[in-house]
């Protein structure tokens, strides 16, 4: 049965979309057929890290949602590992202005966004499939959360982060979602991980997953690529396979 995985962060700039494309291809490492939807398709940005732009990408998610192509054309092999079979697919959201202008004017029907999770799954027999939310709690991030057996919250360590997460926590718990764990990202090099960790535990009650220092190696990365198969041993990688081995328990 298909592992559903949704990353949520309250607010933008958290790192949410980097750490859902490593988790995927770190999934896929350990063999799993993963598919990444970019449900932030108000500001879209997976496929950065995954080095699609415009002129490589026919069809998108929006172009599913509006009927203009079948799924199998929305979706897009950008990780595969041989010596385990395991595969990454993504299904990005349109960067043009006026796909992204029609989505805010008109907005989409949220059972064709279900019909995407759904079809995406059938047509590549998902093991995972992680959904990149748009920041904040609007329609399709309520959609999202409530059909995940996992939910990832991502937050920084800094006062907005601490109460919008507070209000995140407590949707998941009356939409009865199964299992909430926390990620801190952009901590400063001066604050102790294992008293970031306590804090926000002790907080919200849920477990913290990862923890991952503000990095310089991650800014200059600038989600050009995606950093665990450039730099597997880095503290950040790290971070990223304690994640995983939580999210593969």
């Amino acid at each position: 049965m298909t592992k559903i995985i949704s990353t949520h962060s309250f607010r933008g700039g958290t790192g949410k979309s980097n750490i859902t494309a490593n988790v995927g291809v770190l999934l896929a490492q350990h063999g799993k057929r993963v598919g990444i939807i970019d449900g932030d398709i108000q500001s879209p940005g997976v496929h950065v890290i995954f080095g699609l732009s415009e002129t490589t990408v026919k069809h998108t998610l929006n172009d599913y949602l509006w009927g203009k192509c079948k799924i199998e054309e929305a979706i897009h092999r950008v990780y595969e590992d041989h010596s385990s079979d395991g595969s990454v697919y993504l299904i990005p959201s349109s960067i043009r202005p006026d796909d992204i202008a029609r989505i805010l004017r008109e907005g989409y029907d949220a059972d064709d966004m279900h019909n995407v999770f759904r079809d995406l799954i059938t047509a590549r027999n998902l093991d995972v499939l992680l959904i990149d939310t748009h920041p904040g709690l609007n329609e399709e991030t309520l959609l999202s959360i409530t059909v995940s057996d996992v939910l990832i919250i991502v937050l920084r360590p800094d006062q907005q982060d601490f109460q919008g997460t507070s209000v995140t926590v407590e949707v998941a718990r009356r939409l009865r979602v199964p299992e909430v764990c926390l990620v801190v990202n952009k901590i400063p090099m001066a604050y102790n991980l294992a008293d970031v960790q306590q804090k926000v535990q002790e907080r919200y009650q849920r477990p913290v997953a990862a923890l991952f220092h503000l990095s310089d190696d991650i800014a200059q990365n600038a989600s050009s690529q995606v950093f665990i198969l450039e730099e597997p041993e880095h503290q950040f990688s790290q971070g990223i396979s304690r994640l995983v081995e939580h999210l593969l328990r």
